[in-house]
């Protein structure tokens, strides 16, 4: 079972490195990397490259070009993509640890499923925990569940590629596409009854400062809209004003 990891980068030079290191060193054999970058002036390309020629066990996929910015380059990495499952971990972000993807694989190597999911530590700009994700992953995930925010975080949530190559993120969104996204895969996979695999396993270190915090009020004002158009407009209101208090 092939499993597609896609990494978006941009200029990411200074952050890159431990996000390739984590790739390489999976003790996985059948991995995918889709390498989409936005036409990088930096050095990222530079290490991508040296990555690419020095990597001969996973299979590598690069693209260099001008995008619309990171949900059109998600887009044409699901494009990439041919493995069973993919997953996005974006330039900073790193995979839990060397036996992550075996074992996930492991596990869903008796079942067909929308999604595969687990847990999440962050990390500061040093790698030093700031320990595990506030949201919690619940014990069974479906589309709802994100009516309590974004419970599994997106480089925890391993979709079915030919979903995924269906469900494109909606570029209409700056900030809160990924939300919209695995809502909308979640639903699909519901719709033609695939259940939500539980993995029980901590999969991801997770960059703490991204683009979404950086632009935190937009952001929130994104995600009311997209809430609102999966959940209600009274449910939204009544979900955020738990969240306040939460």
């Amino acid at each position: 079972m092939t499993i597609t990891v896609i990494t978006c980068t941009y200029n990411a030079a200074t952050v890159l490195a431990g996000t390739l290191a984590s790739v390489r060193e999976q003790s996985y054999d059948d991995v995918e990397h889709v390498i989409v970058d936005g036409a990088s002036s930096d050095d990222t390309m530079a290490m991508v490259e040296q990555y690419r020629q020095s990597e001969h066990r996973h299979g590598i996929v690069v693209v260099s070009e001008k995008d619309g910015g990171l949900y059109y380059a998600m887009n044409k990495g699901i494009g990439l993509a041919t493995g069973k499952y993919l997953v996005f971990l974006n330039a900073g972000d790193k995979l839990y640890g060397p036996d992550t993807l075996k074992q996930l694989a492991a596990k869903a190597a008796d079942g067909e499923y929308g999604v595969i999911y687990g847990d999440t530590e962050l990390v500061d700009d040093n790698g030093h925990s700031l320990g595990m994700r506030r949201l919690r992953p619940p014990e069974v995930l479906t589309w709802r569940s994100f009516s309590n925010g974004m419970l599994v975080c997106h480089q925890a949530f391993y979709a079915n590629t030919e979903i995924a190559k269906r469900v494109a993120y909606n570029t209409d969104y700056r900030f809160s596409a990924d939300v919209d996204w695995c809502i909308r895969i979640m639903k699909t996979a519901e719709a033609e009854n695939l259940s939500n695999l539980n993995t029980h396993m901590t999969l991801c270190r997770f960059l703490e400062g991204g683009m979404t915090a950086k632009n935190h009020r937009a952001s929130l004002m994104e995600r009311f809209n997209v809430m609102h158009r999966h959940y209600g407009l009274i449910k939204t209101i009544y979900k955020h004003i738990t969240f306040f208090f939460r």
